[in-house]
């Protein structure tokens, strides 16, 4: 809503949010090394790479609504809540339950609902172009969560400090992308900087620090899925917030994934078998 709001490009989108967050990231982090030591160098490593996917997956996610526009993007970026349980079962041995197994299809026709791309006219962009930027933003963005988790795990004094690493790389690979791709321009206006600095404050700042603490402390396939909430929200705050329509099919949507979220996770009947 708020790249909406600030109507930039992808690329100063990308690089902005991270940028500007790192006024905030970096006092937290100077406040955190200093009670609780130094984040292992192994895991700065995972921090670092983590952000580089980071980077990737936000210029290549806003590169894809231009070819096949915000809807099926938003189906596409969701290809998480298979890569991340999957990367953590085959890296890690992580099993994912049989229930999460039988809802995932569910959950992602629930995404495709609510996001429109059954209801939308062909994009003049690229459609394959686009489909491949957003496949590879979604399994960049299970890859950050992945490595994200294993700091979290590792070392759970320390939730600032791969956050800030992690945002500086994603910052500068998001720079280099952005300008190789789309373009970065700081010559905006004072409403779109305003936009841009929320953005940073809640959506990199807040937000990641807060899927940081509460990741590894759940499943990959409960995290997986509760992230497919984020779409869902953002069509709530669009409808009360900018105003926007939403179709019968839409909000069926929205009911399927927060129905199928809620269900696959669900303690289960007594006796019942949760294993894979």
């Amino acid at each position: 809503m708020f790249v909406k709001l600030a109507d930039i490009t992808a690329g100063t989108a990308a690089f902005l949010r991270c940028a500007l967050a790192l006024g905030i990231l970096v006092p937290l982090l100077v406040h955190e090394i200093r009670r609780n030591g130094r984040l292992a160098r192994k895991l700065q490593g995972y921090a670092a790479l983590a952000g580089v996917f980071l980077g990737i997956d936000y210029v290549m996610w806003t590169m894809s609504i231009l070819d096949v526009g915000a809807a099926v993007a938003t189906v596409l970026i969701n290809v998480q809540v298979i890569a991340f349980p999957l990367l953590a079962r085959l890296i890690g041995g992580t099993v994912m339950s049989r229930r999460f197994l039988c809802t995932t299809p569910v959950m992602l026709g629930g995404i495709t609902l609510a996001s429109g791309a059954l209801e939308g006219g062909a994009e003049d962009g690229s459609p394959v172009r686009g489909t491949l930027l957003g496949v590879g933003a979604g399994v960049a963005y299970a890859a950050y969560l992945y490595l994200n988790r294993l700091s979290g795990e590792r070392s759970p004094v320390h939730v600032v400090t791969p956050v800030c690493i992690s945002t500086a790389a994603a910052a500068v690979t998001a720079g280099v992308v952005g300008l190789f791709t789309t373009g970065i321009t700081l010559s905006m206006s004072p409403a779109s900087w305003g936009w841009i600095i929320a953005l940073a404050l809640l959506g990199q700042v807040a937000a990641w620090l807060l899927i940081s603490t509460g990741t590894p402390r759940l499943a990959p396939n409960t995290s997986a899925a509760l992230l497919l909430l984020q779409p869902v929200m953002a069509m709530g705050c669009g409808l009360f917030i900018l105003r926007e329509t939403a179709t019968a099919w839409q909000l069926a949507g929205c009911v399927v994934v927060i129905a199928a979220v809620w269900f696959s996770h669900r303690p289960p009947c007594k006796g019942a078998d949760s294993g894979p």
